[in-house]
This record gives C-alpha cells, structure tokens and sequence, in this order.
C-alpha cells in the first residue's frame, strides 16, 4: 500500500478525532440494570478506568490493520477491529477501528450500528455501499442513497441507518471503517428478525411480511 494511501487514512482518522463533542454522548450498553449486590462488576463508561499511574504506552498502542482477519463463513467477509478491547487507551475516547476484506461478490449484510456513524474508505477494490433513510413524504417508505466507491473514495453512514457494502469489482476489496463510538453496536438485520432467541413468533412474522409460515419457517432455517 503506498504512503499516500496511509496519509489519507490518518487525515481520516484525525477528523474524526476533533469530533470530541459528539463522542458517546448517550448510553454506552443497550440496557444498564441496577446491581444490588455489592461485589458485582462496576462499568464506567463502558469499562472501569485504569489509575492514570499505571497506565502505559502499550495501552495505546494496537497492531493487525495491516493484514486481513479471519473470514466468516457464508458471508465472505474477515474484519480486524481495534477497539477499546484491543487498546485500552481508547477508553471513553469514542473510537473504534476496523479493517475489513470482501472476496469478490461477498457482502457486508443489511445492518446497523446503534450507537455510532460509520465513516468508510476503500483501499483496495470496488464497492456497493448505501444506508436507507427514512423518506419524510412516505411513512411506510425509504430512501436508498448509495454510491459505487474505488480506492480512495469515501462514504459515511449515519447512526442507526440500515447499510450494506458489496464487492462489485474484479479482485478482494479492502476498505477501513471509523466508528465513533467505543461500543457501537451491530444489529444484523436478517439473523436478529429470523433467528432470535426465543424467536419472533411466525405468525408474526409472517403478517409483518405478508409470508405465509411455510416460507418464514424456511428463513428462519437459513438464518438460525
């Protein structure tokens, strides 16, 4: 990957950087019960905070974007993520980093992230992406804003949007996604309606889709 490829990726990620006001403003877990007992684990924005005495330089420090991770099964899709798992200096900062590799025709599957925008730039390949917004003159309909990107292109999905990205050029595409959030969140659309656990009801279902239970049962199969 040339110099230049790496220099727009840190001017990426400085802007996002100077987006401090807008960092994990709202609640960093989907639910936050009240713990009774005394000796059960205390989260402080999201993780307990380290004594600044003891905090070192590899606490900021992370390494693997320069490789492909892992592949997931079916999808064709491997993700590397520096997050504040990763790099425990990224704690209440808002951040997260991930590098992710799609084989040809492979897709990144309708989704969204609850608590973050997602900022995106190939480096290597040809994507699909979009997010559908609502369309304020159609209740019951959306808006598709979608974009074909090549290296060095760049694209933004706003929190919450449902998105997708496809691999539509000719070799493995490779692109980087800055989040802002320490815990963004990720919604699969398909597995989290077809394969819930305890599952949605089919007759459910079957009426929010207008499907007959016979054709939900065979999605929920395919996506339990």
């Amino acid at each position: 990957m040339s110099l230049w490829w790496f220099i727009k990726t840190l001017a990426i990620t400085a802007f996002f950087c100077s987006l401090a006001s807008s960092y994990d403003n709202e609640p960093l877990q989907d639910m936050c019960v009240a713990a009774n007992d005394s000796q059960a684990s205390v989260f402080v924005n999201g993780k307990i905070c380290k004594d600044p005495k003891l905090a070192t330089t590899d606490d900021f420090f992370a390494s693997g974007l320069n490789v492909s991770g892992n592949a997931v099964p079916v999808f064709g899709i491997a993700a590397t993520i520096v997050d504040v798992n990763s790099m425990p200096g990224l704690n209440t900062l808002g951040i997260t980093v991930a590098r992710f590799d799609l084989e040809l025709q492979s897709i990144s599957p309708l989704h969204m992230h609850p608590r973050a925008s997602a900022l995106i730039t190939v480096l290597e390949g040809t994507l699909y992406a979009g997010f559908l917004a609502s369309d304020p003159t159609n209740f019951f309909r959306s808006r598709l804003f979608s974009e074909i990107l090549n290296p060095g292109y760049v694209f933004v999905f706003p929190q919450g949007l449902i998105h997708f990205q496809y691999n539509v050029g000719q070799k493995k595409a490779t692109f980087l996604t800055f989040l802002n959030s320490q815990n963004p969140g990720l919604v699969m659309i398909p597995k989290s309606i077809f394969a819930s656990e305890p599952p949605v009801p089919d007759g459910i279902l079957a009426k929010g889709f207008q499907l007959n239970k016979t054709q939900i049962a065979e999605l929920q199969n395919k996506f339990s």
